[in-house]
C-alpha cells in the first residue's frame, strides 16, 4: 500500500525543492520544469527499500525488471518537450508514474499508457493518493498510442526504441513535438522530432539510458 501521509509531509516537499536545485546546477532548468520537479514527491514513486535513495540523481529498480528514471533524465526529457502553454501530452510507458506526475504540473491533461498491468495499478494508486486528477491512464501496448484523445500537443516515450513509430506522428498535432530515447550508433540518445506538416525535423540531444519498448501487454 502507498503511504498516504507522504503528500502532506513538508520535509519531503523540502527534499523535492532541494532535488530541483541540484538538477538545476547540473543541467539548467526552465522555470516550468524546475517548478514541476520541486512539487512532485519522488519518494512515493520509489520502492520502499530504496526510498533513502529517492532524492539522489540515480535511476532506481522497480518490479518487473523495470526502472524509475534518474530525476536528471526526467528533467532533460521534460525540457525537450518545450511545454510552454501546451494542453495535452501522451506518454508511452507509465512505469512508476513519476514522469507522468511531473508532466501533470506542466500540462492540463496527461495521457499515459503502460503495457505491464501491475505497474499501472501501482501508478494509479499513487496518482489517487497525490490527487493528480489530470492524469488519464490506459493499460495497452503503448506502440498503439491513444487515438481517441489524439491529436496531442506533445508525445513522450519513457522507453527506448530503434526508431520513432511513424504512425504515432498521425496522433501528433501540426507543430507538435515528440521526444524519445532513440538507439543511435550503439547508444540511446534523447531525440526530439518537430512536426511541420508532412516534414519532421530531427534533433539529437544527449545520451540517456532506458529500458527498451516492447510490443503487447503483460498481465
Amino acid at each position: 500500500m502507498i503511504q498516504k501521509h507522504i503528500q502532506n509531509d513538508s520535509l519531503h516537499m523540502h527534499k523535492c525543492e532541494q532535488l530541483a536545485e541540484e538538477i538545476d546546477r547540473v543541467f539548467s532548468l526552465s522555470k516550468n520544469v524546475k517548478n514541476a520537479i520541486s512539487k512532485t514527491q519522488r519518494e512515493i514513486f520509489v520502492p520502499r527499500g530504496f526510498r533513502h535513495h529517492a532524492y539522489k540523481l540515480d535511476a532506481l529498480p522497480l518490479s518487473e525488471n523495470q526502472w524509475i528514471s534518474s530525476p536528471l533524465t526526467v528533467a532533460k526529457m521534460s525540457e525537450a518537450l518545450e511545454a510552454n502553454n501546451s494542453d495535452s501530452i501522451l506518454e508511452i510507458g507509465c512505469g512508476s508514474g513519476y514522469q507522468a506526475a511531473v508532466l501533470s504540473k506542466m500540462f492540463r491533461r496527461v495521457f499515459t499508457v503502460e503495457r505491464i498491468e501491475s505497474l499501472l495499478n501501482e501508478a494509479r494508486e499513487r496518482f489517487e493518493t497525490l490527487k493528480l486528477t489530470n492524469i488519464h491512464t490506459r493499460f495497452d501496448d503503448g506502440n498503439r498510442g491513444w487515438k481517441s484523445y489524439a491529436p496531442f500537443d506533445r508525445i513522450l516515450f519513457s522507453a527506448s526504441a530503434k526508431e520513432a513509430p511513424i504512425h504515432l506522428f498521425d496522433q501528433l498535432k501540426n507543430g507538435g513535438i515528440l521526444v524519445a530515447p532513440i538507439e543511435h550508433n550503439g547508444k540511446q540518445i534523447i531525440t526530439r522530432y518537430i512536426k511541420n506538416g508532412k516534414k519532421i525535423k530531427v534533433e539529437r540531444w544527449e545520451e540517456c539510458l532506458f529500458v527498451p519498448i516492447k510490443d503487447g501487454v503483460q498481465k
